[in-house]
């Protein structure tokens, strides 16, 4: 193989391995946007959360539509009961419905205090356990399990079990 033949034999390999890389990156990114909208088909109803400490709440689903709400609290759960486009018909704890953008929400799980006075977070799922601490309704936790009366929740590094009844979020959509 002469010079020539050989620098044409090398261009040609550079251009196939630029050509294998592109192919390689257009099925990666094709693959990670058909992630993204099998995750958007979920059925509804489910839980989210508020991703961000603001979220804005629309009476349509659209930037078009005027702002309803406006939530000030990362980590608030919601319950997903219809979807639209990038868009989800939300509800949160007082029964508000609203449609938020799909990227303000996160799949993670959390719960919120609810009822009349402090709820005892145990250290133990039993009404017997010792008591952990006092958990004023409002407060919000990430929700790790759940068993049929009691699941166990974390507010911000404290961990216990607090009676499914008074929390919301915790129960099956």
């Amino acid at each position: 193989m002469n010079e020539d033949s050989a620098r044409r034999y090398q261009a040609v390999m550079q251009s196939l391995r630029l050509i294998a890389w592109i192919v390689f990156a257009a099925v990666a990114a094709l693959g990670i946007a058909t992630a993204d909208l099998s995750a958007q088909d979920r059925d509804t109803p489910y839980w989210a959360s508020l991703r961000f400490d603001e979220v804005r709440m629309r009476v349509g689903p659209s930037r078009e539509y005027p702002i309803d709400w406006v939530y000030l609290r990362k980590g608030l759960p919601v319950k997903v009961v219809r979807l639209r486009e990038g868009w989800r018909l939300v509800e949160d704890h007082e029964g508000t419905r609203g449609w938020v953008a799909s990227s303000q929400l996160d799949p993670t799980r959390f719960a919120m205090v609810q009822g009349e006075g402090p709820a005892p977070m145990r250290e133990e799922p039993e009404p017997d356990a010792e008591l952990r601490w006092r958990v004023e309704p409002g407060v919000v936790g990430e929700l790790l399990r759940c068993e049929p009366d009691w699941c166990e929740i974390d507010v911000d590094g404290r961990a216990g079990w607090v009676a499914r009844a008074r929390l919301w979020g915790a129960d099956e959509p």
